[in-house]
């Protein structure tokens, strides 16, 4: 066992010591060590309820033969951090996660992990962990949130964003504001919808890395207890085994991911996330294959903020397995890959039946034929730029219109609240990319403000900084290079025409050659923000959005 290390020999007797000084007993160190990483706190409520998963989990590992062995991880909610300086702090959470946990892993000679996270950063960076420690690892979320009721209508997260646009309207007032403030989000859980989270937790399934139910069963079910047990005692069978992440994270493993995403219909952000996930598994994910894939997926999900399903439908209608069975209807996944359940793919789902239609389309009825997520290309975004098609209207599929260009969110917010934006504009927010922000801060705040302006179907956002899955709409982040350093978004002017052509994968704007290099030459970068601590690390390190964020150290 690899637990030898700090149990095993006369070496070891000050570690025993310290064992004792801890309480285990002789017969818990004989057995395999189990690293529990709860991601349990008090301030987001995707994690309120882990405290209660963590027991089931110890409870199977132990009834299995393990000894379980606690140790926290940190969790930013991006909808408290939303909107403020705090959102510079959540892409950047993902390494310090993977980083700890790492440390907490190969520290402590642990055998096994079970990795429990929920939120949007948490489940990446917990991933990126188990992909470069390497030892048998399975993932237990704790799960959705229930949809809340509003007038009669399920709502969640993302209606109470719009609604704050929609009382800057006049639409609403301050207590229809304060009714949607008590209903939107009635209890513990990730935010109701398919938003960053959720996607997640449901690709961890399509991974291979979490089991079925995972990524859907609501976290107030007291099913969610049980699978948390199961994950227990299904982690002894793969340290039994040897069965370890990279040998469940391989290149097709990422495939069948970004296939179950299209159909999903998942937030942009997993194009972040998948890249640095597999950047750590040894393998590299080049977006380009993301159209490839999309051109030969269906989607088949319409999960808020794109339609008016939530998880609870999606679990109720069978679930991740149940789409990854109809998208083996075309023969669109590997399904001879080994998962954490021991089984592969096809064993996994052969049991799997799409018990609702209306939220998981058939193959032979898709929302689209195409998947739910596209990468662009063109003169603005010459590496790329990602938009959930999914959730843009027909009408903005194609669009063309002036820009109106802001160096940083909080300028764009005042002008979309204060009426200065017009249907047909294209805003465009720069300087908020992994390095400009730095942290490539989410775009929830103006994406909302435009919806709840009635705005969503005539003016389109583009930006270098990235979206919350709860955004929908023309919404185009990730531009690469971003403006921090000289990308072609730096050099955008007020009243450029730009030109979105989403079913072309293309993002242009209407300059020519000739003057963009006479602008880049003349160009001077807009005052960087002075930040101190961990943010001046990250910014010395990281790379672009097209490769995931990940940080690099500079040769």
């Amino acid at each position: 066992m690899r637990s030898d290390s700090v149990k095993q020999g006369t070496a070891q007797a000050p570690h025993r010591s310290l064992f004792n000084a801890l309480g285990y007993t002789e017969e818990e160190r004989k057995r395999p060590l189990i690293g529990i990483v709860n991601s349990y706190n008090e301030i987001v409520p995707g994690h309120m309820n882990l405290d209660k998963i963590t027991e089931a989990v110890k409870l199977g590992v132990a009834m299995a033969g393990g000894t379980p062995v606690v140790f926290p991880a940190i969790a930013v909610c991006d909808g408290i951090a939303m909107g403020h300086v705090g959102m510079k702090y959540s892409l950047v959470t993902r390494d310090l996660i993977a980083d700890s946990t790492e440390c907490m892993a190969l520290a402590h000679g642990f055998d096994g992990l079970v990795m429990i996270p929920n939120c949007d950063k948490n489940v990446p960076g917990l991933l990126m962990a188990a992909a470069r420690v390497n030892i048998p690892t399975v993932f237990v979320s704790g799960g959705p949130m229930l949809a809340g009721h509003v007038h009669g209508k399920k709502r969640s997260l993302s209606s109470m964003f719009e609604a704050v646009g929609e009382l800057a309207a006049g639409k609403i007032d301050e207590e229809e504001l304060a009714y949607f403030e008590e209903h939107v989000c009635p209890t513990c859980g990730s935010c109701s919808g398919m938003y960053t989270a959720n996607s997640m937790n449901c690709l961890t399934e399509a991974l291979g890395m979490g089991l079925r139910g995972n990524g859907t069963i609501p976290a107030v079910y007291s099913e969610r207890i049980r699978l948390a047990k199961h994950a227990g005692m299904k982690v002894m069978e793969l340290v039994e085994k040897n069965i370890r992440p990279r040998d469940i994270m391989t290149e097709k493993a990422f495939m069948n991911a970004l296939t179950v995403d299209m159909a999903l219909g998942c937030s942009t952000n997993s194009m972040l996330h998948l890249p640095a996930i597999a950047h750590e598994a040894g393998v590299e994910l080049n977006l380009d294959i993301a159209n490839e894939l999309s051109a030969k997926t269906p989607n088949l999900c319409h999960l808020a903020p794109a339609g008016p399903t939530y998880m609870e439908d999606l679990n109720e209608a069978g679930g991740v397995y149940a789409v990854m069975k109809e998208l083996t209807k075309k023969d669109l996944l590997y399904t001879d890959l080994i998962t954490a359940t021991g089984k592969t793919v096809a064993e996994n789902i052969k049991d799997a039946v799409n018990l609702n239609p209306d939220v998981i389309r058939p193959v032979e009825n898709p929302y689209s034929e195409t998947g739910g997520i596209a990468v662009l290309k063109g003169n603005l975004a010459p590496d790329s730029g990602v938009v959930k098609r999914s959730a843009v209207v027909p009408e903005m599929m194609v669009h063309e219109g002036p820009a109106r260009v802001f160096d940083c969110e909080e300028d764009a917010i005042e002008a979309i609240k204060g009426g200065k934006i017009v249907a047909g504009d294209v805003v465009v927010i720069r300087y908020e990319g992994p390095k400009g922000g730095p942290g490539m801060r989410e775009m929830l705040n103006p994406t909302s403000a435009i919806a709840g302006m009635g705005l969503g179907s005539s003016v389109a956002l583009i930006t270098d900084g990235r979206f919350s899955g709860a955004s929908r709409g023309a919404s185009i982040g990730h531009v690469s290079p971003e403006a921090a350093v000289g990308g072609p978004i730096a050099l955008v002017k007020e009243g450029d025409i730009i030109s979105i052509d989403i079913p072309n994968n293309s993002l242009n704007m209407k300059v020519s050659g000739e003057e963009l290099e006479r602008r880049r030459a003349e160009w001077k970068p807009a005052k960087v923000n002075e930040v101190t601590g961990y943010l001046a690390r990250y910014r010395e390190l990281v790379t672009s959005g097209n490769r995931g964020a990940i940080l690099e150290i500079r040769k």
